[in-house]
């Protein structure tokens, strides 16, 4: 019985070592993520940086003047490139699928506010965060206002460390099975809204409302 007591708190000694030590390489490679998210976000704010001194010199805002065809899709393509990096990342950094995907929330969030901080830091722009801009191009124009990306971002990045730092083995948390659920709709209907507004800009006209 001694023995046997004593080899199982053995085990949880180990076990709570083990746990520590994963959280503690959670936090450390969520602080490398970030870093990498910034720089990316930086790189991606000197591009847009170029390409309205050159296409936009007078100001950007809607109606929207379209780039030309060629310049279209080197930018798709970049953006394109500009995700894979970030899974990339988030597959070599993450263990397992519910890690892998909890890191690319992380990284996209991460990227896509310092993607605005840098350009308001470039540009002072956006002037406020309900100005309208072209969010994506994938797979096709998106627009919307600047402070939708941002709120949908901090539910990405808040519900990302909710799965990285509070996950135990064998439950979820309630967070995880119902808000993260609930913030997966929200996110549709944004994307349903930004979406809304495709053939306005198309056409060269005002987004819809």
């Amino acid at each position: 019985m001694f023995h046997s007591f004593k080899g199982k708190r053995g085990l949880m000694r180990s076990s709570n070592k083990y746990h520590g030590r994963s959280e503690v390489n959670q936090r450390s490679s969520l602080i490398w993520a970030s870093f990498f998210a910034i720089v990316i976000a930086f790189v991606e704010a000197a591009v847009v940086v170029y390409l309205r001194k050159l296409y936009y010199p007078g100001g950007f805002g809607f109606p929207l003047k379209m780039i030309p065809q060629s310049i279209l899709w080197i930018e798709l393509g970049r953006e394109l490139a500009t995700i894979i990096m970030l899974m990339a990342v988030a597959g070599l950094i993450g263990h397992h699928f519910r890690q892998k995907l909890a890191y690319f929330a992380f990284l996209f969030g991460m990227w896509d506010i310092f993607y605005y901080v840098w350009l308001k830091i470039y540009l002072n722009w956006p002037s406020f965060l309900l100005e309208w801009n072209v969010l994506f191009l994938i797979p096709l124009p998106w627009v919307g206002p600047v402070l939708a990306p941002i709120l949908v971002s901090l539910g990405l990045i808040f519900s990302a460390i909710v799965i990285l730092l509070f996950y135990q083995k064998g439950s979820l948390i309630v967070i995880k099975q119902i808000g993260l659920v609930r913030w997966g709709i929200i996110c549709n209907y944004h994307n349903f809204y930004f979406l809304w507004s495709v053939p306005n800009v198309l056409q060269q006209q005002l987004p819809r409302g």
